[in-house]
């Protein structure tokens, strides 16, 4: 009898601090789809500042979210880490994007009752359950259906936290409080809340997916951020049933029903390997194909695309945050092959008003460009450089163009988060690849007045204390990034 006991509490104890019940794999996290695909559009929201320091915002991406939405006739699916107005206030070249997005979707339930809305969130837009959401409230009134992820179920990021976490306080749930200072914006939070925040977990995914069409971005419609440097992948009549698999696995992982209004295409299996698809046809080899991919799918298309670049290739990077040491290692590997490699970070200066210390892209650039490789900053100045976009020319005359939600850290590629992106692999003369070369152009080099990067000097780090910090803090998870 004692031993059964024993055996007992050691296998609750492992239960409880084991972290994640089953792989990500097994969730149907992990997600790679494939499909032809015609109608693509690539999407820019960009910041810069003219001569007279006047900053300028060009936005596309939610607009046509709202055409989207207004589109729709059966269903519309959305999942979106930020929907808030912590930090928002109103002013030159900020959208209230949160209460925008909130308005669109209720007066779509007044116009067309009949279509279903599922949206599916993080949430840290209640603060871990400790401030009620007074979007979500109305969403949830007007018959939206609101999915909140269970983000317990996710791989612990920050294991020597999370373990005893686990076992601790998590026992003691979580509820509305007022112990401390709510560091997202205002208000204050119960201790339960905060404690819960420090697993710095997330479901990452930004995108919209209906009948008719299917985007996915990098880009939050959260307020605060309405100034961000983001890009979009819009893609009308393909790609849809790949995304309502995909977001199907954080349905059911946080209890509520798998989607599949346009059929199952199942877990990694590609779309165009169905019956009658596009692929049983003989047709235009340089037919765009895109894959949605999801978690380390992401990592390993980045390194797939990145170990096969020799000399000739050409790689443009624009990411908000990099730090994932497989990843920068891949990068150089490129450059030594002959790659041509230009590469643009967000300074991680500053973040809704707060300063930030560089790390970990300062890090991450240093070894960079010791290497060879041509580095710039974005050159922000209060907005972030958001965008996460990987653009590589193939010998075959082909390209590749990788974006999402993704940025490559351990975090975001090693399936701890909840993560999207696209690839989209077409001619080089595509008019999409050529729109991705236009614009990291526009951004490297400065045309016609608007500023958008400056040299890499300008925040240049060589401190080793801060390079063992961020090293440090990859390696452990004890960060946000």
């Amino acid at each position: 009898m004692r031993v059964r006991i024993v055996k007992q509490t050691l296998y609750l104890a492992a239960i409880l601090l084991s972290g994640c019940a089953k792989s990500p794999e097994q969730l149907g996290l992990a997600y790679s789809g494939e499909t032809d695909v015609e109608n693509v559009r690539l999407l820019v929201d960009e910041t810069w500042v003219d001569a007279a320091g006047k900053r300028h915002v060009q936005q596309e991406i939610f607009d046509e979210v709202f055409e989207i939405i207004a589109e729709s006739e059966r269903f519309i699916l959305l999942d979106f880490f930020l929907v808030n107005e912590f930090f928002f206030e109103p002013g030159p070249c900020l959208r209230n994007l949160s209460r925008e997005l909130t308005d669109t979707l209720l007066a779509k339930r007044r116009t067309h009752p009949e279509v279903d809305i599922i949206f599916i969130s993080d949430p840290i837009n209640t603060v871990y359950g400790s401030i009620e959401s007074p979007l979500f409230k109305a969403m949830k009134a007007a018959g939206v259906k609101v999915v909140w992820t269970d983000l317990d179920r996710l791989r612990d990021s920050n294991p020597l936290y999370s373990k005893p976490w686990r076992l601790l306080v998590k026992p003691f749930g979580l509820g509305p409080g007022k112990a401390i200072r709510n560091p997202l914006g205002e208000g204050r939070i119960s201790m339960r809340s905060m404690l819960k925040l420090i697993n710095f977990k997330a479901n990452h995914r930004k995108l919209i997916v209906t009948e008719k069409s299917l985007l996915v971005t990098s880009a939050n419609p959260h307020s605060a951020s309405s100034a961000h440097w983001n890009v979009g992948l819009r893609v009308d009549g393909a790609g849809m049933a790949m995304a309502c698999e995909a977001e199907s696995a954080i349905l059911t992982m946080s209890g509520a029903e798998g989607f599949h209004p346009l059929g199952k295409v199942g877990l990694d299996r590609r779309a165009s390997d169905e019956p009658g698809s596009e692929a049983d046809r003989p047709g235009d080899p340089f037919l765009p194909k895109l894959e949605l991919l999801t978690e380390i799918r992401i990592k390993e298309k980045v390194l797939q695309l990145l170990s096969e670049a020799h000399t000739g290739a050409r790689i443009d990077l624009s990411m908000f945050y990099l730090s994932e040491r497989d990843v920068i290692k891949a990068f150089i590997a490129a450059k030594q092959r002959g790659a041509d490699i230009r590469v643009i970070l967000d300074p991680a200066k500053e973040a809704f008003g707060r300063t930030k210390n560089g790390i970990p892209n300062r890090q991450s650039a240093a070894r960079l460009v010791k290497a060879g490789i041509p580095l710039r900053w974005a050159d922000t100045n209060g907005e972030q450089s958001h965008a996460k976009m990987l653009y590589v020319e193939h010998a075959d005359l082909t390209a590749t163009l990788l974006l999402g939600s993704c940025n490559y850290t351990r975090r975001n590629l090693d399936n701890f988060n909840g993560e999207c992106n696209v690839a989209l692999k077409a001619s080089r003369d595509d008019e999409t690849m050529r729109r991705a070369r236009e614009v990291f152009g526009r951004w490297w080099s400065n045309p016609d007045g608007r500023f958008y990067t400056t040299e890499y000097s300008t925040y240049e780090d060589c401190s080793r204390r801060r390079r063992l910090l961020a090293w440090f803090m990859e390696r452990t998870g004890l960060s946000t990034f």
